[in-house]
């Protein structure tokens, strides 16, 4: 087993390093677009700060089509997309396109449903008291949903690291990739499970930090 391990430890860091970008840059497009999207979905429902039916049905649909995508098949349909984007539709680079399109409709979603848990009177209260609609979000929805916004990032990191799995499809590479390529068509079962190991253990550290994290910031 340790053989294998040294004869593939320069292709064992690369795959991780190409699985931290891809992730990396899933995190970012989630919480840069992904969290303000979310946000305009709570603020413009029916009786909401923002109200408008209008705006909406168009981004809860546009939300809805994609994350009714399956993966691969959207991967494959943002082709054109991505070379227009990236200039390419091969490599690490190529696959972080689809990745951060996904990972913004998956966390939107999150952040919606977390922000809907408020209580109405927090807003209520906040409106009384004369604050702006900017003032209501950042000053008391987000941290009245701050424990709820990190558990609801902390899952979609785990879903980022799934998906990043399938991006060997446009040769994004990563850890499943690696797994795949070496471990299981080359019949090196053990290097497989080795690879599976660690990703079970990025896992766990990460589902242990996002928790850890909710459980400090939670003021209830």
């Amino acid at each position: 087993m340790l053989d294998v391990l040294v004869q593939y430890e320069a292709e064992i860091w690369r795959s991780i390093g190409q699985t931290f970008v891809m992730v990396g840059i899933s995190i970012l497009a989630a919480v840069l677009v992904g969290l303000p999207v979310g946000t305009l979905l709570f603020l413009c429902r029916k009786g909401n700060l923002l109200q408008n039916q209008a705006v909406f049905s168009i981004v809860n649909l546009l939300v809805n089509i994609i994350r009714s995508f399956p993966f691969l098949l959207l991967v494959v349909f943002l082709i054109p997309f991505t070379r227009l984007i990236v200039g390419t539709a091969i490599g690490t680079a190529a696959a972080t396109v689809p990745l951060a399109i996904i990972a913004i409709a998956h966390y939107s979603r999150l952040v919606e449903q977390s922000l809907l848990d408020v209580p109405r009177g927090v807003m209520e209260a906040a409106i009384s008291m004369g604050a702006s609609v900017k003032e209501v979000v950042f000053m008391f929805v987000y941290v009245e949903a701050r424990s709820g916004l990190v558990l609801g990032l902390t899952t979609s990191i785990i879903s980022f690291i799934s998906y990043s799995t399938i991006m060997g499809v446009v040769g994004g590479g990563g850890i499943g990739d690696f797994a795949i390529r070496y471990g299981y068509q080359q019949f090196k079962t053990d290097l497989m499970l080795y690879m599976i190991v660690i990703m079970i253990i990025f896992v766990q550290l990460i589902q242990f930090l996002g928790t850890t994290v909710a459980r400090i910031i939670d003021k209830r």
